[in-house]
Parts: C-alpha cells; structure tokens; sequence
C-alpha cells in the first residue's frame, strides 16, 4: 500500500495595497528557513574575508574588513621595517663603527646604545601587536558573517511581540509592572 502526502505547502502571506480607490491581493512568499546558511556563510569568509558579508548582502562591511586587516599588515611591514634599522646600527655599534644613521656627526652619538636596544624591543613589540590586530579582524569577519546570517533568517514578524505593561492603581496608590506576551496566530 504506497500512501503519499500532499499537505505542504509554502508559506505565504497575503497582503491588501491601496492604490486610490482600488484594492488589491497580492500574494507575499517568506523566506524559507537554511539552517547552514550562517555555517556557509562562515566559511565563505574563512575562505576569502569578506566573501561572507557579500553573501549576506552587506557589501558596505567588506571594505572595513579590508581596511582593518591592510592596516595590521602595513603597520607589521613597517615595524619590521623599523626593528631591522635599529639592529643592524645595534650590531655595527657592537662591532666598532660609528657611521650608522643614528650616530650623528659628532663623537657622541645622537640615539645612545641602550636606547637602540629600547627601539629594537618596541618595534619588536608593535609588530606583534600588529599580528594580533589583523588577526582580530580576520576572526571578526567570520563572526559578522555568521550573525549576520542567523539575523538574516530571524523572524521579526508582528505575530510574536513582548512589551513592557506598567499599570498605576488608584486604590494602593502603587505602580503595578507587567509584560505582555502576544503570539498572533493567523
């Protein structure tokens, strides 16, 4: 015995438009519900930044991930920069010269030893910081992607409402706190 059911059907709403005098039905389809939408969109993002946001449809984000991600890399790039100055005037100070470009034109130097040390530290740790920075923003792109996903299919629909109830009675002289639960079924 083969027994089919046809008792699916999509959901829809139907919606009356006043145009002057005339009305009409028109007929509305929601969305339907993809639980791997947001996982999808995660890894879009995971795969290529941004690819996620242009998933959802928010492309204005994908140049702040851009943004955010090109500045560690170019502040890394430059620290880096910066800390191979200091050590190699370090290692020709330890060696004996005294012609690197911190040393100046007279016999004492203008930045001392100790303070190329200092320098070597801070670049060192400004390009960890930088490494952390676009890091950051790497996982913040795969976050927003995947919130941005679940709020995409988030029903946001008059049939479900909660609001705050506040009631004064006249006798107690009191305020009376509530909240209303509505769940509209059509």
């Amino acid at each position: 015995m083969a027994t089919s059911l046809f008792a699916q059907k999509a959901d829809s709403l139907k919606v009356k438009e006043i145009s002057g005098l005339v009305i009409q039905d028109t007929l509305i389809f929601k969305e339907t519900y993809d639980p791997l939408a947001p996982a999808r969109a995660a890894f879009y993002s995971a795969v290529v930044p941004g690819l996620g946001q242009a998933y959802n449809k928010k492309y204005w984000k994908i140049p702040l991930v851009y943004a955010g991600m090109g500045a560690g890399v170019y502040f890394y790039l430059r620290n880096d920069k910066d800390y191979d100055r200091f050590r190699d005037a370090y290692k020709r100070r330890l060696a004996g010269f005294t012609d690197d470009e911190f040393y100046g034109t007279g016999t004492t130097p203008t930045i001392s030893t100790y303070r190329l040390v200092d320098a070597q530290i801070d670049a060192q740790k400004n390009k960890d910081i930088s490494i952390i920075v676009t890091v950051a923003f790497y996982l913040l792109n795969i976050v927003d992607a995947n919130v941005d996903a679940h709020f995409r299919q988030f029903n946001v629909s008059d049939d479900l409402s909660i609001q705050p109830n506040l009631d004064f009675n006249p006798i107690h002289t009191q305020a009376n706190y509530g909240l209303s639960f509505t769940y509209r079924i059509k």
